[in-house]
């Protein structure tokens, strides 16, 4: 089985869950260094939680099943570092 596919796999285990919430995910890209590129869509493109959705849920099912990839970044998601980052705690 192809590195992609075996991402894909490891995705369509927590689509259900993503799709629950209006959301889904596709690949991008997977580099030769072994880091996936993702696209939140949906309503995870613009969900203040996406960044946990990313880290607490994608990056772990992805990891889990294909340990031969070494990074997971989505491309249209503003890093949690940023000064403009949408946060939990600034949504008070």
């Amino acid at each position: 089985m192809s590195l992609l596919s075996q991402v894909e796999t490891a995705l369509d285990t927590i689509r259900p869950y993503l799709e629950t919430d209006g959301g889904n995910v596709s690949i991008e890209e997977i580099t030769p260094e072994g880091v996936v590129k993702l696209k939140l869509l949906g309503s995870c493109g613009s969900c203040p939680m996406s960044i946990m959705t990313l880290k607490a849920g994608i990056e772990q099912a992805i990891k889990k099943a294909v340990p031969e990839v070494t990074g997971i970044e989505a491309i249209n998601l503003t890093d949690i570092d940023d000064p403009n980052a949408v946060l939990p705690q600034n949504l008070r």
